[in-house]
Order: structure tokens, then sequence, then C-alpha cells
């Protein structure tokens, strides 16, 4: 099953930009399409439909929020064992294979640019030994539940 989009939709561009999957199409002023065939299901088009109009697999009306307050991944380095596949599952390719640690040879996954992140939770929902949470920043840009990598590094 697929999102899907509703006769409220009125042909803004804001989920045909986001969806990293290319699965929406549409022009200009006209209601929109979710193609079932390439919806992944991340559910960034519903977090940006400024009227309301994409529903989810179970009919469900997605609510809009504002990106600043999507959920971001947290990686807990003492867990993370470095295999990759938090990056290799993001469809925003918002993850790198970057951050270091001192004395420690393995380089982490990174979030370089918060901008770049759907909040779409697939990093944590795949990987193997649960280093990845989901969650909001708070106002200063620190995340609400705290960063084991910022607490590492120091």
């Amino acid at each position: 099953m697929a999102y899907s989009i509703n006769s409220k939709c009125i042909g803004c561009p804001a989920c045909k930009k986001i969806c990293p999957a290319h699965a929406i199409s549409g022009e200009k002023k006209e209601q929109h399409l979710i193609h079932d065939d390439l919806c992944i299901e991340c559910g960034a088009c519903g977090r940006v439909c400024p009227q309301s109009a994409v529903e989810d697999p179970f009919g469900v009306t997605a609510l809009r929020i504002k990106k600043k307050e999507w959920d971001r991944p947290f990686v807990d380095m003492a867990i993370c064992t470095s295999c990759n596949i938090c990056i290799d599952t993001c469809p925003a390719e918002a993850l790198e294979e970057k951050l270091l640690i001192r004395g420690n040879p393995r380089p982490f996954p990174h979030l370089p640019d918060e901008g770049i992140c759907i909040g779409c939770g697939f990093c944590a929902a795949d990987c193997p030994v649960s280093a990845i949470t989901m969650g909001p920043r708070n106002q200063a840009g620190i995340p609400e539940k705290g960063n084991p990598a910022r607490d590492m590094q120091n």
C-alpha cells in the first residue's frame, strides 16, 4: 500500500519536491498523484502538505509538521558497529560515514545537514543493533534525549 493524495490538493509542488522516490507526479495547480509502485511510505509528502491532502496507507490524513520539528536520527556510538546499513537504507542520502571519535579507528554515521533528512526513521528501523533512535531537537539544536555522539567527542 502507498500514501495517496485526495481532492484537497491544490497542486502546489511541496510533496513532489520532498519525495525521495520521485513517486509523485502532477502539474502546478492540478491535483497530484502518488504512484503506488514507487511510493516507499516515508511520509515526507504528508508532513509538508499545506492542505492536509495526503493520506497514509490506512486512509488517515497525514498532519503537516514544520520541518524543524521533524524527528532526526541520533547514533549511540557505544552501540554502533559501523555496518553502514543506516547509510544504505536512507532514501534521502542524508547520512554519511564520517564522524570519527578520538581513539576509535572506525568512522560512524553522521547527519551533516539536517535539512536533507526527511525524518522517515528508516535508518533506526533497519539498524541491526538498535544504535539509532529518532527524536526531536530542542530550541538550542541539542537532541532532547541527549546525544551520545556529542558526549563521546569530548
